[in-house]
């Protein structure tokens, strides 16, 4: 199928304020710690990249779009941009895509990423028939965009610095040429920080340029509390400007981005519709595959009226089932397998939860984490009040995440944060 590229509002600002686009928040990891980043959950009050009021599986992605294609026709393009990044986790991501296309073939696909695990998945991308990938250069020099990470993960190991800037500078130039040998439309994002890569703008273009970007986003550092960043003093319009024009006699410059969030929906400008956000929310706090049955929620707890046990050090773990609005009662208790045996054991947790739906925890590692995911269980990790916890969750929220990571305890072969 021939699909009209012309129709992304993003590439195209002649047509943004007639067609629209929606961000599925599937992708809430990330492979890098950006000094100018912070992710956030379950926020409405921001509006930047990074921010989300839930997190979907690729199965509650597909219902969440078949919800918002009936109520706004004007929805072309489907993107994941985050909260994290699309290749952090690359198998929710490209499944995600996989269900979207085979779904809704007249849809445009893009996705928006960091590029530092981008190139593996470039030929199955443009199999999918994506025809639009962001990856955000910000700097094409080791050293500088060394200044530009708190860490860099490669594999199991934690890069800093040069070290990290390094990796990153030829993870991104080599994804971008990959992309564009596959044949879709590169935009580079480039974030402006004063003092750290102003200077460098221009070089990052001719470079990105010279690898066959498309257009270049050139948008000034956005001023977020809590970040290493958060000192800086963001560049005014007129700098951005200015750098633009001057960009722009080496790449065609993207003048009209709304700096999307990571659920972003309909027009670029325009507000996210109320019940498209409880639509949202809605389904996040449903089975990851919504056409399961799963009515009730595990819990692991230490006396019945917290949500404060470690899913390794847990014998057995509670069940409730919602009896009313806000009304639940403790269904029974299930044991959990023996410890040992790592993922089997899982496996077979996954096997004895079958009818549930989440399972809440003070503590678990990526293993567990994963594993149940894959047979439709979502292990969600926080702290406080059972019944809170329930009302949340059967309500759509996300819930509160723990002040600090639970260690290790006996039954538990992990390095301190959780699970293996």
């Amino acid at each position: 199928m021939t699909l009209d590229i012309s129709r992304h509002p993003c590439f195209n600002g002649s047509c943004k304020d007639s067609f629209g686009r929606i961000h599925l928040p599937v992708a809430p990891r990330c492979n890098v710690q950006c000094n100018f980043c912070n992710r956030k959950y379950d926020c409405v009050n921001e509006s930047r990249p990074g921010v989300t009021s839930g997190i979907l599986s690729p199965g509650q992605a597909v219902e969440y779009l078949s919800v918002a294609m009936d109520r706004n026709p004007a929805l072309t393009v489907v993107g994941i941009a985050g909260p994290g990044d699309p290749f952090a986790d690359p198998h929710t991501s490209m499944e995600t895509l996989r269900r979207v296309r085979a779904r809704w073939p007249e849809l445009l696909l893009c996705v928006a990423t960091n590029g530092l695990g981008l190139e593996p998945h470039v030929q199955e991308l443009a199999a999918l028939q994506t025809t639009h990938v962001t990856i955000t250069i910000s700097a094409v020099d080791p050293a500088i965009a060394g200044g530009i990470y708190t860490w860099v993960r490669a594999g199991h190991r934690a890069l800093r610095g040069i070290e990290a800037g390094r990796l990153m500078v030829e993870r991104q130039l080599a994804a971008l040429q990959a992309v564009k040998s596959a044949g879709m439309i590169a935009k580079v994002n480039c974030i402006v920080i004063p003092g750290i890569n102003d200077q460098h703008v221009l070089e990052v273009a001719a470079r990105v340029k010279a690898l066959g970007a498309d257009i270049l986003n050139l948008m000034g550092l956005c001023h977020v509390p809590g970040t290493p960043f958060e000192q800086v003093v963001p560049p005014c319009d007129e700098e951005i400007g200015e750098l633009r024009t001057e960009a722009g006699a080496i790449l065609p410059q993207m003048l009209h981005c709304s700096r999307c969030r990571a659920d972003a929906a309909g027009l670029i400008g325009g507000s996210m519709p109320e019940e498209l956000l409880c639509c949202l929310q809605r389904v996040a706090a449903g089975p990851l595959e919504p056409e399961q049955e799963r009515p009730y929620i595990a819990v692991a707890s230490l006396e019945g009226v917290l949500v404060n046990q470690h899913l390794g050090e847990a014998k057995h773990l509670r069940i409730f089932e919602r009896i009313g609005p806000s009304a639940f009662r403790l269904l029974e208790h299930r044991p959990t397998p023996p410890p040992g045996g790592g993922c089997e054991r899982w496996r077979a947790l996954s096997d004895r939860l079958h009818d549930c739906r989440a399972l809440l925890c003070g503590g678990a590692g990526s293993s567990p984490v994963s594993t149940c995911a894959q047979s439709g269980l979502r292990v969600i990790v926080m702290e406080g009040l059972i019944e809170d916890a329930l009302k949340t969750i059967y309500g759509g929220g996300m819930a509160r995440a723990p002040l600090r990571k639970h260690t290790c305890g006996s039954g538990c072969s992990g390095n301190g944060t959780g699970c293996s």
